[in-house]
């Protein structure tokens, strides 16, 4: 089998661009592309001309695999498996994301959400090494949740979207309504960076330390990670997106969550919050090499861990594809 030709495309689909890329069985990236997320006309057109080109170049793929935002149909016995569905981002509603691909790529194909796949980057590359159960958060433009269960995406009949839990309002926050177009006042209509700039009247990056926010964003986090801690009993929870990166807010959420835990069960107890609420350490590439791995499964029906241990996936420069 080593000696038979292997290679993998990935897309990382993100709501501001996709990165799209094939790489080898070792890891290495062959060619890349960033792709700047408009109309799924424009943007898939363009991601198809992307693997055409290189494929053309490269050779014919192995399998192949998606990372992408959602909420997406992933039972394989839906009708619609393999779409986007009731998306908040405009214009992309029900759009058939491994339809669009099949009709040009002819490999196996699996969809996955964008934060599964970077937590697979995380076990493979970053704060997840050596677990089989953790939590991988973004907080950022929304509130997505991966899980890795027994080593390996969770998903059920569907992927979870503890993003649109519902918690009890942080003090001093009984006023503002949300953001979420579905449920108002979920934890992603609450925390996510739109829903501070629009309780706030200013960017989540641009409030001073002191200021009153960076309290209840950290009081909303910490009552996901005390559900997350309460049901999933995870080895560590890995939060990463863009609010997590002011103000020293790890340490916020490790603190509020001490105290939501309030001393219950004595192995919460123990746990070592410097060490149980992390950030993620692999990188701004992790969806995409997440998504990478899980079309290496595809064929080798196992994870290539071989990958972190020579340090592969080093990409060449980006190519950018305009969509036009």
């Amino acid at each position: 089998m080593a000696d038979e030709p292997f290679l993998i495309g990935a897309v990382e689909a993100g709501g501001t661009k996709f990165l799209c890329g094939i790489a080898d069985r070792n890891g290495t990236v062959l060619a890349q592309a960033r792709i700047p997320t408009t109309t799924p006309a424009e943007t898939l057109s363009a991601a198809t001309a992307f693997f055409a080109e290189s494929i053309a170049r490269h050779g014919a793929l192995s399998a192949f695999s998606v990372g992408s935002f959602g909420p997406l149909s992933l039972n394989p016995i839906a009708p619609d498996y393999g779409s986007i569905t009731s998306t908040p981002k405009a214009g992309w509603q029900d759009v058939d994301l491994l339809g669009h691909f099949r009709q040009t790529i002819d490999a196996p194909m699996v969809l996955d959400t964008d934060v599964n796949c970077a937590a697979v980057g995380e076990r493979l590359f970053g704060s997840g090494r050596g677990l089989d159960t953790f939590c991988y958060v973004t907080v950022g433009t929304g509130i997505g949740v991966g899980l890795l269960v027994g080593g390996a995406p969770h998903g059920g009949a569907n992927h979870p979207e503890a993003g649109h839990i519902r918690l009890p309002r942080a003090p001093g926050d009984h006023d503002f309504p949300g953001i979420c177009p579905f449920h108002g006042d979920c934890l992603e209509g609450l925390a996510c960076g739109p829903a501070m700039k629009a309780r706030w009247g200013a960017a989540a990056e641009t409030l001073p330390v002191n200021h009153p926010g960076w309290d209840i964003e950290a009081d909303y986090l910490a009552g996901l990670c005390a559900t997350l801690t309460y049901i999933v009993r995870p080895d560590r929870i890995i939060l990463g997106g863009g609010v997590m990166e002011s103000h020293l807010m790890h340490a916020r959420v490790r603190r509020a969550l001490v105290a939501k835990l309030a001393g219950y069960d004595a192995s919460m107890r123990s746990l070592d919050m410097d060490e149980y609420v992390v950030p993620p350490t692999a990188g701004p590439s992790a969806g995409l090499t997440g998504a990478f791995a899980l079309a290496y499964r595809i064929v080798t029906r196992q994870w290539p861990m071989h990958w972190a241990a020579t340090g592969s996936l080093i990409a060449p420069s980006i190519t950018e594809f305009a969509n036009e």
